[in-house]
């Protein structure tokens, strides 16, 4: 049944909403596609839901087409299972908690996997039951601190997540890389460019993981390639090659040295270069001195640590790296407080030696791969104004063990070649799992081998960010005038626009939408009769329906006029073969504007 502007419940919008941040969240406001109802909440209007759910049949034909099973969990759900794979207090203050009026416990589900688990553990009890794929596309909820970009990070949001269930790892490699392919194809038909990396599994657990990235400027995420071998990494993943050890048997002995008003890495190293040059004649860099930064990691169960983490002082701790090691832990600053309780720390001056001075409590102390064995550095004397010159790691300071924190930048090396990293931005659309064990024997979750065994199942955890894709594919198919929808995503195939006030434009455009509808075409009949034909083509290009039509002046000549809204481009053709020309318009193959890279060890063509 076509849609009739005249009825359709929608209102277009010329300004953009004042907390629009990205071009997805304010053209799907202004073309009536979404409404905020609260800070990371939002209502799907007609034309949003028809666009939402051509995603979800994309993403449920290729789940389907790997032998996955579609169920539905309820998005309320008890505490219990939580408590038992301790996500209950891990997830801390990001879920949505909530008591019956028996005070009983609940939370809105953020992901599935201990429901999908105990399904599993209610139902199969042998090998025979194996390997079974599980899916569902649901609501999920997650208390967002700082929701943000409208659709792209919401509190409430649509997403698919599936699980697979093997009887071992040589099962769960088979199954994930059906996941990976299904995927893939999942990407390509939603029609944007992304890149696959590597990824953290963080509070997940599990061994291999994979985010699936759409390329985009205004991404939150970062991640490198390499252009020599095809690597490519989110930021939080990446790994900093360790340097050999280097002797340190001739190395000169550590001294202080006075460095009076140097509480930053720019003035000491000026100061050093005014009063103490090298001896190798080199100038003094920010990269030789070795910086301590001292944060607040805040355990799920409230408990607070203080860590301190030595970095070459050209680096700055990337938050997200250092959140993505100690998840599901969060960080928090080490303020004036914290100072005044560790009374040997001195701000500005830090060295390795105060961290287990008496005057503080213990600090674990963690390094920067580069630190390595046998580099000498300048770093903090723990007295106002004084540094020590060549500190020499392994002889003169030894840590607890490494972190990888340290921002990643441009021209880093490449992991596994060496070649300079090349840095881009995208946003998460997918990520893939290779659980492992980890849910299974926290529910306890065994089915019996061939040998009448007990064995632990292996799990494979899968999910796609279905809302986010109707934002992601807007953020890639726009343009100064509104949405440009792909015509598999698009709310309807052709938007036909009656203008002026001729009974017979009105008659025409009747007689071709139902035609077109007959003719199983999905059609947006502008039939507003108080509606300026500058309105209409405004509304038109605004909500960004593939094919337009405008039927106007010309029909007295003879003529409609089809309009291309990805390209641009313009054409009459004749009234009498106006269905014809449309319909060969809208059933034309399209040419998919996505492509994909995947990451190392998989070589590029693969994905």
């Amino acid at each position: 049944m076509a849609m009739r502007m005249s009825s359709l419940f929608l209102r277009t919008l010329r300004e953009d909403p004042v907390d629009a941040e990205v071009p997805s969240h304010r053209l799907l406001v202004r073309a009536g596609y979404i409404r905020r109802v609260s800070p990371g909440i939002y209502t799907w209007l007609p034309l949003g839901l028809k666009v939402l759910r051509r995603v979800e049949s994309i993403v449920r034909e290729e789940m389907d087409a790997i032998g996955a099973q579609e169920l539905l969990f309820p998005a309320l759900l008890p505490k219990e299972p939580f408590e038992a794979t301790g996500r209950w207090a891990e997830y801390g203050d990001n879920i949505f908690r909530l008591k019956d009026r028996k005070d009983g416990d609940y939370l809105l589900g953020p992901t599935h996997e201990e429901l999908f688990t105990l399904a599993v553990k209610e139902m199969y009890s042998s090998y025979k039951d194996l390997p079974v794929s599980l899916y569902q596309i649901q609501t999920k909820y997650r208390d967002e601190q700082r929701p943000r970009a409208g659709i792209l990070r919401g509190r409430e949001f649509v997403m698919k997540d599936s699980y697979s269930f093997d009887l071992d790892e040589a099962g769960l490699d088979k199954s994930y890389q059906l996941h990976r392919d299904a995927y893939i194809r999942i990407f390509d038909r939603l029609g944007f460019h992304y890149v696959i990396v590597e990824a953290m599994a963080g509070a997940m657990g599990g061994s291999r993981s994979e985010e699936f990235l759409a390329t985009a400027e205004n991404g939150e995420d970062t991640y490198v390639r390499c252009p020599n071998c095809g690597y490519a990494a989110n930021v939080e993943a990446v790994k900093v090659p360790v340097p050999e050890p280097i002797s340190y048997a001739d190395a000169p002995a550590a001294h202080v040295e006075d460095t009076p008003d140097t509480p930053t890495i720019e003035t000491l190293v000026a100061l050093l270069n005014a009063r103490h040059p090298r001896e190798d004649g080199r100038a003094w860099t920010a990269g030789d001195t070795l910086k301590n930064v001292v944060v607040m990691v805040v355990h799920p169960d409230g408990t607070r640590e203080p860590l301190a983490i030595g970095l070459p002082g050209d680096r700055e701790v990337d938050e997200k790296r250092l959140g993505a090691q100690i998840d599901p832990a969060e960080l928090a600053a080490f303020d004036e407080a914290e100072f005044a309780k560790n009374r040997a720390l001195v701000k500005g001056y830090i060295g390795p030696g105060a961290l287990g001075l008496e005057g503080t409590a213990k600090i674990r102390y963690l390094l920067d791969p580069r630190v390595g064995e046998g580099t000498s550095w300048v770093t903090g004397a723990n007295e106002p104004g004084r540094h020590v010159i060549g500190l020499v790691a392994g002889r003169d300071f030894a840590a607890d063990g490494t972190i990888e924190a340290a921002e990643v930048r441009p021209g880093d090396a490449c992991p596994s070649c060496g070649t300079g990293l090349q840095a881009a931005r995208g946003i998460e659309m997918g990520h893939i799992f290779q659980l492992g064990r980890k849910y299974a024997e926290a529910l306890d979750l065994k089915v019996l081998d061939e040998l009448g065994r007990l064995r632990t199942v292996v799990m494979g955890s899968y999910g796609v960010g279905v809302s986010r894709a109707v934002a992601c594919i807007a953020e890639g198919n726009h343009d100064e005038l509104g949405l440009c929808w792909p015509r598999n995503i698009s709310p309807a195939d052709v938007h036909i626009v009656a203008t002026g006030k001729d009974d017979a434009v009105f008659t025409y455009a009747e007689e071709l939408t139902r035609s077109l509808d007959a003719a199983g075409v999905t059609v947006l009949f502008d039939d507003r009769r108080q509606a300026s034909p500058g309105v209409k083509f405004k509304d038109a290009e605004l909500i960004g329906i593939p094919t337009i039509v405008v039927v106007g002046r010309g029909l007295a000549d003879g003529t409609i006029e089809v309009r291309d809204r990805q390209s641009g481009g313009r054409r009459d053709v004749p009234a009498g073969d106006g269905l014809a020309e449309i319909l060969a318009e809208v059933r034309r193959p399209s040419t998919s504007s996505s492509t994909s890279t995947a990451a190392s060890p998989v070589p590029p063509s693969a994905g």
